[in-house]
């Protein structure tokens, strides 16, 4: 019997998300992408390393990892509220068309803007008033996720790597981490605030079993 997954371990996971309908809107596929017309260049298609239990995967996707065998392919069915949520009426709001027009936007169905740093979708323009869903887009849906859990990830370096990425969303290329007697330094592009690195270092100690977790900022060469 192949090893079964625990909660908090870090693991390696391939897995295709598609709708009732049986279309396909997620996916580590380059090929499945590519298929469903879902390709984006800029995009890198791989296997993701995720820490089961820290919610870095869709919450019904998450929590079915643990007690699964390494390698085998499982199907989950997963609900609208464990998925992108329920369709909440009071995230479809009515905006003055002056707003969009002191940004020098001319808004129209199926304009996706961003309204104080809120991602939303306009569906209706009538007069001076503008429709925005701010919904997600799949919110409301049930979905399917087909995925395989390919192996545990035991390497700290890589542990801490892709925690970071995922967390602060940066390429695992912008970050240096080196590992050395139970302890492990962080160089990233840009200061974090100390409460903020504090949290990630206390986080970080708590899933690796590292020590200690020092953030450097990346010195610009001149």
């Amino acid at each position: 019997m192949n090893e079964k997954i625990q909660l908090h371990d870090f693991v390696e996971i391939e897995y295709t998300g598609k709708l009732a309908d049986g279309s396909v809107f997620d996916t580590t596929n380059e090929k499945v992408a590519k298929e469903h017309h879902l390709h984006n260049p800029k995009h890198q298609y791989k296997a993701a390393v995720v820490c089961v239990g820290e919610r870095q995967l869709l919450p019904g996707l998450d929590a079915q990892l643990v007690d699964k065998e390494l390698g085998k392919e499982y199907t989950v069915t997963i609900a609208p509220e464990k998925a992108f949520g329920k369709r909440d009426i009071k995230q479809v709001k009515i905006i003055p068309m002056d707003m969009f027009r002191q940004h020098n936007v001319q808004p129209q169905p199926g304009l996706q803007v961003d309204v104080d740093g809120e991602m939303g979708l306009v569906t209706r323009v009538s007069g001076g008033r503008v429709m925005v869903n701010f919904n997600h887009p799949l919110a409301g849906k049930e979905v399917v996720y087909f995925y395989k859990v390919l192996r545990k990830v035991t390497d700290q370096k890589e542990k801490v790597t892709a925690f970071l990425s995922a967390i602060l969303r940066l390429p695992v290329e912008a970050m240096k981490i080196e590992v050395k007697d139970d302890a492990a330094t962080v160089t990233i592009p840009g200061e974090l605030p100390a409460q903020i690195s504090t949290v990630l270092a206390q986080k970080l100690v708590q899933l690796t079993g590292l020590k200690d977790i020092l953030f450097k900022k990346e010195e610009v060469k001149k």
